[in-house]
Parts: structure tokens; C-alpha cells; sequence
């Protein structure tokens, strides 16, 4: 199974990459036995990434990643790179690989200092690999600063590095920085296609294949998730309950409170299973004594990683306020279908009742003015309002109507 079977529902964008992840291997065997390079390649050192939530386009990053570092004997006889199985693959895919460096913002932005170190990096040769490569996940994440240091490297790369930005749109990354990338865009897989990627990947029954497909309108991981986490089920199936809390004062702002609640507790939990581990792997780095003391002069970095873990605490928190507002978001976009008569798929099949009774006693209009404040709610998240506040002002909005 290769690296591109991976990427569901991306066959136009899976072809351009094999493509170009051939020319890349042709560079790097030429230059290993010092002939001259093919004439024209598809291979470039710099790529932009964009495509919706859901589309996988860090997940197609990281399979080209693995391609270019791939070192199968069969790529070697003409197979394609990215076999999926070789030492190159496997550690670009799951993050351990020497020369395939991951930057992902860690609070509401990427700094300069989470790009300093990268971006000296890239000005090397592998050290192992055959490409050095800079995956940046959040592109759109980068300020004027961390922006400024990615542009100065993507206009002058070292020879054998490769870099690789992910976004949701082209419009999110500086026209500076996109006018040297080459770009692809990526679509939405159909639910079809995901559903039956959970069927032959993860085993899932297709009937809850469908309905988590469904249920996420296409959105890979969600969809993933969905099938295979019952506490994702049971935090979806309350948050789809909550325009049916909101009718009073009171059931709103508790409504409210649950749901930032919950957001908080996700955030509690990835902190419990990643921080730990992350900071006793930085005290055996810095030689920490039995007993946990620590060397004099390290108490700077101690703290640095302190800072970052709490950025990264309230990103997680956020994130997971946003994806509940976009259940949310799809359950009022079911109800307006309804009340449209619109012959579209709902995606809250399982919600059916609770969506013709809301249907039937409000307007297309009123439902629209939801709808429109969850996303005035998102929007204020985005601008670090307080999230309790935020959400407190989304739910007395849908009270309203």
C-alpha cells in the first residue's frame, strides 16, 4: 500500500505529485553519479498546499514528503516513488525522519522564534535523506516576522531543499511567499469516497462508515474520528442537541458554559497525554539528576516549553469550540434545506425529528441569522475574544433568532 492511497478523492493531485516525485528522484540519482541533470522537470523547491477542512491537505504534504525520502529497491528499478513501506516513507510519514522538518503553529500564530531553527536548517544538505524538507502546516498561521524568514529561504533554497506549505486558501499566504510556490488545490472527497476509505482502512462497518462520512459532509479525519471514538459520538450527538436548549435565558448561557466546558476538557486531556511526556523527554535531554533537579542554566528552556505547552492549550481548546461550531453550522444548514424544500443529502440523518420540528416553526430567514451568528462567533475566536463571552453571544443570538 502506497503513500498515495492514502489521499482520498485526490487522483488529479496524486498524479501531478507522483509526477513530479519521479523528476525528484532522477535529480538526486544524477547528481549521486555526477551526470548531468534531466532536461525539463516537474520537481520544484517550493509548494503551497490549499484545499478545504477535510480536504487532507497536510496529509498529501506528507506523502509527497515520504516520496521525495523514499529508498525502495523498486523505486530504483522504475516503480514510483512512495512505497510506503521503506525506511524513507515510513519515518517521513509518521514524523521521526532526520531531514523532513514539521513546523505547526502552536497558539493563533507561528512566531519567528518556531521558524529560526527551521529555517536555518533548510539552508543545509540532508543529513541522511535525500531532500531536506520543511513541511509547514499552518501557513496562514505565519505572522509579518516568521513570514519575512520563510520568504528569505524560499528565494534563495539550498539545492536539495524542498519546501512544502500548507493553507486553506491561497489568499491566506502572502503573495510574496505564493508567487514562488507551485500550487495545488485540493477538493473535497465526495462522502462516497470516505466512506469507503473507512470500509477498506479502518475496518468500519459501512453502514457507520456512511453515516460518519455523512455526517461530516467529507471531512476525512473528522469523518475517522466519527467512526472509530465513541466520545467523539457522544460530544457530537450534545452539541447537536443544543438549538433545542436555547429557547430560555437560562438553558442558553448553560448551554453555553457545557460547551466551553467540554472544549476545555479536550484541550485537559491532549495536554495530559502530550506535555508529560514532552517535558520528561526535554529533562533527559538537558541531564536532568535522579529526583528531577535540574542542571543550573536550563531553567530558560524549561520555561520556554512551559509557555509553548499553554499556547498550545488554548489553540486546542479553540479548535475544539470551532469544530462543535461547525456541527453546529451543518445542523441549522439542514434545517434551512427543509425549510427550502432543497432535494441536498442531510447530513443529520440522525437528528431527523429535531430538524423538521425547528423546520417547521421558524423561517428560512430566521435560520440564516443562526447560522450567520455562529459564524460571527468563530470569527471572535479567531480575534481572541474570550471564548465564554463569545459563545454567550452565539447562543442568545440563537435564542433570537
Amino acid at each position: 500500500m502506497t503513500v498515495w492511497d492514502d489521499l482520498v478523492g485526490q487522483e488529479r493531485v496524486s498524479e501531478q505529485l507522483t509526477a513530479a516525485a519521479r523528476d525528484a528522484d532522477a535529480l538526486v540519482t544524477a547528481a549521486a553519479a555526477d551526470t548531468p541533470p534531466p532536461g525539463a522537470s516537474k520537481m520544484t523547491h517550493a509548494w503551497l498546499f490549499t484545499g478545504p477542512p477535510g480536504a487532507g491537505v497536510t496529509r498529501t504534504a506528507r506523502a509527497f514528503a515520504a516520496a521525495l525520502q523514499c529508498v525502495s529497491p523498486d523505486r530504483a528499478l522504475g516503480g514510483v516513488p512512495g512505497c510506503g513501506f521503506c525506511d524513507g516513507c515510513h519515518t517521513a510519514l509518521v514524523g521521526t525522519h532526520a531531514d523532513v522538518s514539521t513546523v505547526a503553529a502552536v497558539g493563533s500564530q507561528i512566531l519567528v522564534e518556531d521558524m529560526r531553527d527551521t529555517v536555518r536548517k533548510s539552508f543545509t544538505s540532508p543529513a541522511n535523506g535525500r531532500w531536506q524538507i520543511i513541511l509547514v502546516e499552518d501557513a496562514e498561521r505565519l505572522n509579518e516576522k516568521s513570514a519575512n524568514a520563510v520568504l528569505k529561504a524560499v528565494e534563495e533554497p539550498a539545492p536539495r531543499t524542498v519546501w512544502l506549505l500548507c493553507a486553506p486558501s491561497i489568499e491566506d499566504v502572502l503573495p510574496t511567499i505564493r508567487s514562488r510556490c507551485r500550487h495545488l488545490n485540493l477538493s473535497t472527497p465526495s462522502v462516497d469516497a470516505v466512506a469507503d476509505m473507512l470500509v477498506r482502512r479502518e475496518g468500519i462497518e459501512p453502514d457507520v462508515a456512511a453515516a460518519a462520512a455523512r455526517a461530516t459532509q467529507g471531512h476525512v479525519d473528522r469523518a475517522r474520528r466519527l467512526a472509530t471514538d465513541p466520545a467523539a459520538r457522544a460530544r457530537r450527538a450534545a452539541v447537536l442537541k443544543l438549538p433545542q436548549r436555547v429557547e430560555e435565558v437560562g438553558g442558553a448561557l448553560k448551554a453555553a458554559q457545557e460547551l466551553v466546558d467540554a472544549a476545555s476538557e479536550d484541550a485537559k486531556q491532549l495536554a495530559e497525554e502530550v506535555d508529560g511526556k514532552e517535558t520528561e523527554e526535554l529533562k533527559a535531554a538537558l541531564g536532568a539528576a535522579q529526583g528531577g533537579r535540574m542542571p543550573r542554566g536550563t531553567a530558560g528552556v524549561m520555561k520556554d516549553l512551559e509557555d509553548k505547552q499553554k499556547r498550545r492549550r488554548t489553540r486546542t481548546q479553540r479548535d475544539s469550540l470551532d469544530l462543535a461550531l461547525t456541527d453546529l453550522t451543518a445542523f441549522y444548514r439542514d434545517v434551512l434545506a427543509l425549510q427550502l424544500g432543497s432535494r441536498i443529502a442531510l447530513a443529520n440523518t440522525d437528528a431527523e425529528d429535531a430538524l423538521e420540528r425547528l423546520a417547521r416553526a421558524g423561517t428560512p430567514e430566521a435560520t440564516l441569522r443562526r447560522i450567520e451568528a455562529i459564524a460571527a462567533c468563530r470569527e471572535a475566536l479567531d480575534r481572541n475574544v474570550a471564548p465564554l463571552l463569545a459563545v454567550e453571544a452565539m447562543t442568545m443570538a440563537l435564542r433570537a433568532g
